[in-house]
């Protein structure tokens, strides 16, 4: 499988923190990584309902575009409560004409679990779907998932999205008031990582 992936892999995101943090992953391999940007590439359509339909559509519209094995992920976070929305639509819930914003979009989650009357601890998760795409259309699926719960009012400035409401499983900090790099070691998006490290170069790992 290294060699399929050779020594220079496409991210399919425009996220520029996002593209950081997966070279920073990817370093210990020898893979240069290159993000959808510097490639000229345009933000596919995302109309998937599952987080590996979208995965699968940016990755593959990436990989077709360029002839290089692309590697995008979908992620977002469930909440059992609402019968896990926001799910694939966790981006959309933050929407406005003027941009996304979370803070309207974590208060809309608080809101909408206190309309319910539903029961404390509100039990939720974030997921995490790797797809690692070839030229030739196969891919490969690697899903991760940190458990935890919501929590109100919002805590913390760190990470992005909806982290300031999420407490993982075994913490007592929001994802919003962790380390940037304390939370990389055990989010969703690292349980995925090590999943494709693991079905990919194995323990070649510098």
């Amino acid at each position: 499988m290294r060699d399929r992936i050779g020594d220079r892999l496409l991210v399919a995101t425009h996220n520029q923190g996002k593209l950081e943090e997966i070279a920073a992953l990817l370093e210990p391999f020898g893979v240069t990584v290159v993000g959808a940007n510097e490639m000229g590439l345009p933000e596919p359509v995302e109309d998937g309902t599952t987080f590996v339909e979208n995965a699968r559509i940016k990755a593959h519209a990436a990989a077709k575009a360029t002839g290089l094995p692309a590697l995008s992920d979908d992620s977002g976070i469930e909440v059992d409560a609402l019968d896990k929305a926001p799910g694939v639509y966790t981006a959309d819930w933050s929407e406005t004409p003027s941009g996304r914003d979370f803070v309207m979009a974590m208060t809309k989650t608080h809101d909408l679990l206190v309309e319910k009357g539903a029961p404390e601890p509100w039990t939720a998760r974030f997921c995490c779907t790797l797809v690692l795409a070839f030229p030739d259309g196969e891919d490969l699926v690697f899903p991760g998932v940190m458990e935890g719960r919501v929590t109100w009012p919002m805590r913390g400035d760190q990470g992005h999205g909806y982290d300031p409401i999420f407490v993982p499983a075994g913490y007592d900090k929001t994802f919003g008031e962790m380390d940037r790099w304390k939370k990389n070691e055990i989010s969703h998006r690292a349980d995925a990582f090590r999943k494709l490290v693991e079905g990919c170069f194995g323990h070649d790992a510098a």
